[in-house]
């Protein structure tokens, strides 16, 4: 699924803003951390172990350094501050992810979620919300919810 991703990065990269519904790399970097940012956000307390999490994430999934990498959270977090609504971030995301990948936005979201070691009421909320606005079936959100949890390991 990493190599999918990547893949589809690189596409993107090389064929513009057209190739991803009108969306850059950048727009779509910035909705999907967006998105993480808002789930960390959900329980009033975004800490030090839902960043780091957003950090690795997001150095992982679409190989950033880490300059760049807190340089995407910061302005993806200043997007949410401004934002009154997560549907443009969604949009977004629909617009250029495959199912397998909003499958693993999903799974993303579900690990910083759990990143402080517990999911919260309006973060369970909010998963329930981000899988119908990204077309992900409660089933499949299930299962990237079981594997985010496998991956955190014991302490979760």
């Amino acid at each position: 699924m990493l190599d999918k991703i990547k893949a589809f990065f690189n596409d993107q990269l090389d064929a513009g803003p057209t190739a991803a519904g009108n969306h850059g790399t950048d727009q779509l970097q910035l909705a999907a951390v967006a998105l993480l940012v808002e789930a960390a956000q959900m329980d009033d307390d975004f800490g030090t172990a839902e960043r780091s999490k957003i950090i690795e994430l997001v150095q992982r999934r679409f190989e950033l350094s880490e300059a760049a990498s807190h340089e995407l959270l910061q302005a993806a977090s200043d997007k949410v501050d401004q934002s009154i609504q997560i549907f443009g971030f969604t949009r977004v995301v629909n617009d250029a992810f495959s199912a397998d990948e909003r499958v693993e936005m999903m799974e993303m979201l579900w690990e910083v979620a759990y990143a402080d070691g517990e999911l919260h009421d309006y973060e369970s909320n909010l998963m329930r919300r981000l899988a119908g606005l990204l077309h992900v079936s409660d089933r499949d959100s299930g299962e990237a919810r079981k594997r985010a949890l496998a991956r955190l390991g014991p302490e979760s």
